[in-house]
């Protein structure tokens, strides 16, 4: 009768592991997934973030940095230029061969004589004043026509309050990691067929760095997967290999 208890028990042991194992393989690959889903939001909030600022740091200097410090430094340092713009060209002048360009020297150079010989209160009288008085903007029909070059705190344009000056920091490091960095890699000297310089840059967050707390058997799986398909493991956007419009592997 003993006997019967303890081989009873036992099978109940063994019922309840193997229920234990069917469920947990069928849940751990499950769960994984979820997780890896949610994180990857994350990843990617930061790597188009990434995008944009290397975006601008090239619009500013001609290329491209792989240096995440001079990153940092350009966005918290470097003013964002804008153009204000006020009128516009017709189809007339545009047709007289009159470009923006031409058009904003002249109205520079009709305000710097005016501000010699005169005195204004504000850019608004300056303005009114040679749209009224300088030959050569009235020559050219330049009235109401005004572009004014001002200067906005750099995070504050590009990321619209997600990151400040005290938090742009977290854009160069990966979420859910030990304040690892994303790998940033540039090529500022490619040359398309038709041996036009074309600056690249890639940014990359490999799987073991996001998901390294996960269960490791499904992130090796996952890994080995994407390898097997040609694919980076781990999200990227743009490319040092060929021109991609800066496109992340997401997308």
């Amino acid at each position: 009768m003993k006997a019967k208890i303890i081989i009873r028990t036992l099978l109940i042991i063994v019922i309840v592991a193997l229920a234990y194992f069917c469920v947990s393989s069928i849940l751990t690959p499950i769960k994984f997934e979820q997780t890896r889903n949610e994180r990857q939001v994350e990843v990617i909030k930061r790597l188009v973030a990434l995008r944009t600022a290397e975006a601008e740091f090239k619009n500013v200097n001609g290329r491209f940095t792989a240096d995440a410090d001079s990153l940092l430094l350009f966005l918290k340092n470097t003013p964002k230029k804008e153009v204000l713009k006020e009128g516009s060209l017709t189809d007339k002048q545009l047709e007289a061969g009159l470009t923006e360009g031409k058009a904003a020297r002249i109205l520079e150079n009709a305000l710097t004589k005016a501000r010699r010989k005169n005195t204004f209160a504000n850019d608004d009288e300056a303005y009114a004043y040679v749209w009224e008085n300088d030959r050569e903007v009235k020559a050219n029909n330049l009235q109401g026509f005004r572009r004014d070059t001002i200067e906005k705190n750099m995070i504050e344009t590009l990321f619209k309050g997600a990151y400040t000056a005290q938090t742009i920091d977290e854009i160069v490091v990966i979420p859910f990691t030990d304040n690892v960095r994303f790998e940033i890699e540039v090529n500022n000297t490619y040359a398309t067929t038709q041996g036009i310089n074309v600056p690249l840059f890639e940014i990359r967050a490999h799987f073991n760095t996001y998901l390294a707390d996960l269960n490791n058997q499904e992130r090796v799986n996952l890994i080995d997967k994407e390898e097997k398909l040609e694919h980076y493991p781990g999200l990227k956007v743009g490319s040092i290999e060929a021109p991609n419009n800066n496109a992340g592997n997401w997308e």
